[in-house]
């Protein structure tokens, strides 16, 4: 019987020890027949895993020295991206001032605790789609179902939070903003599958294949929620607002064009900067909905449209050469809210009141419930659900109730009045969330170049979530 060394054992322990304690971590057994990998690798050395080295050819061993540096580099990169941290941009303004277009993240996945993958077989450091192939970076087989191992916390209320989008999971690909369903609602499924021109192949993408978006868990599973002139309320009460929300305002000047140091003064990016009127009637007829006034010569002044958090609405006011502001009303934040396919009257700035399922909770079904909770039942609980002649089947059976599986949560963007979420499409489940941002590694100004404050360095190693 081969003996083996002492420098061999102790490799073996350290690494199996460490492999047990993710098998356990996992919740798998199964995972424990990779112990006998580990035995081959550093005792009986069976398949000859470092022959390469041994090559007196340099060439063949310089390339496969490389090879072997770039699996293992991959390797690790998929295990730390899937299991304790992946890096995120934000490339919307949907949470400013809270965090910017530009702002580099890391996200933990150990926060709420890291997802199984349902597509394990996949490439590291891109989402769904390789880059310059243009091809799917995952393989459909093997699909594994919702499991979620023990992280250091749960999500809790305000938290920001980086989530798959959930109505992500049918996709237009040449129009993929709005959303598949809200594009039916607007065309119709057949015109949207008739015309690949304009829309492109419709395709399915798994949870975790779904693009990240970012925002503020406002709700949590159970909550009773409503949106009234812009408050929102949970349960009744009145909820926290975030330090740095923003809404849009028109703002009229007496003439006075702002310059960029009083913009930078509000913090308003250039994309969030439109001009209305400028004294060439341009926008009049939007003016005067809004109770502007023409001047003494007939024509508007220059009105400004901006997001301003609550600070930046107190600098514009205090302009001496600004007039008048003006909230953007509602009749301006569009009509399609969720469902998007039942009519409820529910606007951007008076939403609800909405219940938030929640794991093991039962609701009756009827209409309404229906309506507000089909894609809960069919889409992410994986059901089939129809309803004829006023009854619904769940898998072929009639029934008139339903119990959850998952726990569910409502996402909001602090941008309140420039942001698509959760008054858009609805719940996020449980089994979408994929972590929590903790540290802006780097952040970078789009409207800036490297010599004139590019670099945001005040954001520097910022937490994210100060508490």
């Amino acid at each position: 019987m081969k003996k083996f060394s002492k420098k061999q054992w102790i490799k073996f322990g350290i690494y199996g020890f460490l492999y047990a304690l993710f098998c356990l971590w996992m919740q798998n057994g199964w995972l424990l027949l990779g112990e006998i990998v580990l035995v081959d690798i550093y005792l009986t050395k069976f398949i000859p895993w470092g022959a390469w080295k041994k090559s007196k050819n340099p060439t063949i061993q310089s390339a496969l020295s490389w090879v072997d540096d770039i699996v293992f580099a991959l390797v690790a990169v998929y295990f730390i991206n899937v299991f304790l941290f992946q890096n995120y941009q934000i490339p919307s303004s949907s949470l400013e001032k809270s965090l910017l277009v530009g702002d580099y993240l890391f996200v933990s996945k150990l926060s709420y605790g890291p997802r199984v993958p349902n597509t394990p077989i996949a490439f590291p450091l891109v989402q769904n789609t390789l880059p310059i192939l243009n091809c799917k970076s995952y393989l459909d087989w093997p699909e594994w179902g919702y499991k979620r191992v023990a992280g250091l916390g749960e999500v809790k209320r305000n938290d920001i939070v980086v989530f798959n989008f959930p109505a992500g999971d049918t996709i237009a690909l040449l129009q993929q903003n709005p959303d598949y369903y809200t594009l039916v609602a607007m065309y119709g499924r057949e015109a949207i599958r008739l015309n690949k021109a304009a829309f492109g192949e419709v395709i399915y993408r798994p949870v975790d294949k779904r693009e990240n978006y970012v925002k503020r868990c406002i709700g949590m599973p159970g909550d009773s929620l409503s949106i009234r002139n812009n408050q929102v309320y949970i349960n009744g009460e009145a909820a926290e607002n975030p330090e740095n929300m923003q809404y849009n305002y028109y703002v009229e000047t007496d003439g006075t064009m702002f310059n960029e140091e009083q913009f930078r003064l509000m913090d308003v990016s250039k994309d969030d900067r439109a001009l209305i009127g400028s004294g060439n009637g341009t926008g009049a007829e939007l003016l005067s909905f809004l109770g502007f006034q023409p001047n003494v010569s007939g024509q508007y002044n220059p009105v400004y449209r901006m997001p301003l958090t609550e600070k930046a609405l107190t600098i514009a006011k205090a302009f001496p050469f600004v007039k008048k502001v003006v909230i953007e009303p509602d009749a301006l934040g569009g009509s399609m809210m969720y469902p998007v396919n039942y009519q409820t009257g529910w606007t951007r700035d008076n939403y609800g009141p909405i219940w938030i399922p929640k794991k093991g909770a039962t609701i009756e079904l009827n209409e309404w419930n229906l309506a507000l909770y089909y894609r809960c039942i069919r889409n992410y609980e994986n059901n089939d659900l129809e309803v004829k002649d006023g009854q619904a089947y769940i898998n072929g059976k009639p029934v008139n109730e339903y119990t959850f599986k998952y726990d569910y949560y409502w996402m909001m963007g602090d941008n309140r009045h420039n942001s698509a979420d959760s008054r858009s499409w609805g719940f996020v489940p449980e089994d979408h969330i994929v972590g929590k941002p903790i540290m802006i590694w780097l952040s970078l100004d789009k409207d800036r170049n490297w010599f004139d404050g590019k670099i945001r360095w005040e954001r520097l190693f910022r937490w994210v979530h100060k508490d």
